[in-house]
């Protein structure tokens, strides 16, 4: 079984900036591993949000971080944030910074539509993909009626003010349904190696409803069937971010789909 020795330092590299047709996108690229990792926030969720799996996630995979519009470091958006707009955008970064295919994709909550939409999309350029407390696409109404909520709790987790959230959480999920049915019209998942790392702990009823919790966690285990080659991790000790919380084990799940994908 692969093995991963963490490092006091959890710091990320330098953050860069690309100029692109819609504007500016601040980005990470770093590590020498043999696979190419793409990292996708959740909405809200800067590069920040990935810090603590640093510097060990540079050893496995050569890895490119980014903030989407609206995020620190990146332009305003210009309008809702939908899945296709997203794809393109980074599609021009991925150009940019010569990260050749085939792609890890590892996504985060809202950042597992735009995975998911990137995936079907262009599978031939994608690898395997390791899932993180990612949204279904029957999870974003979930989403809308608790953003208010959802902003709290993310300005908490990073130490932010809601203002430097607000822009690209209010724009991307304002773009989510319309996302959604890119999803629903693109082709078949495909056929790779794949991770769902779900949150064990049970989200606080003022932000999710019992009913709701319920209906999340049998979207999480259909994720995992999007690929004949699925597989469900529990992180029991986390709640929505397992990457802040248990980022051993998220580099641990991370390392063996590497390992799976590598030996396919």
């Amino acid at each position: 079984m692969p093995q991963f020795a963490p490092t006091r330092r959890t710091r990320l590299p330098a953050i860069r900036a690309l100029p692109t047709r819609k504007g500016r996108l601040g980005y990470v690229l770093s590590g020498h591993g043999p696979a190419h990792v793409v990292l996708f926030s959740g909405a809200g969720m800067s590069l920040q949000g990935w810090e603590p799996l640093y510097p060990g996630v540079e050893r496995i995979a050569r890895v490119l971080g980014w903030n989407r519009f609206g995020l620190p470091g990146s332009d305003r958006p210009r309008g809702p944030q939908t899945g296709s707009h997203v794809v393109a955008s980074l599609r021009e970064l991925l150009a940019a910074t010569h990260l050749a295919p085939p792609y890890v994709l590892v996504a985060h909550s809202v950042g597992g539509l735009y995975a998911n939409l990137f995936a079907r999309l262009h599978p031939e350029e994608v690898a395997g993909v390791l899932f993180i407390e990612a949204t279904h696409p029957g999870d974003p109404l979930v989403l809308k009626k608790h953003a208010t909520q959802v902003e709290r709790a993310l300005s908490r987790v990073l130490a932010l003010p809601n203002a430097l959230l607000r822009p690209n959480l209010h724009s991307e999920l304002a773009g989510v349904e319309q996302t959604v049915r890119e999803i629903e019209a693109a082709g078949s998942f495909p056929d790779v190696p794949l991770r769902v790392l779900t949150g064990g702990l049970t989200p606080r009823a003022w932000l999710m409803s019992p009913a709701a919790v319920g209906a999340r966690r049998a979207n999480q285990q259909e994720l995992a069937r999007l690929s004949p080659r699925g597989e469900q991790v529990i992180a029991q000790k986390s709640g929505h971010f397992p990457q802040l919380t248990e980022p051993r084990l998220v580099l641990r799940v991370l390392e063996e789909l590497i390992v799976e994908v590598r030996t396919a």
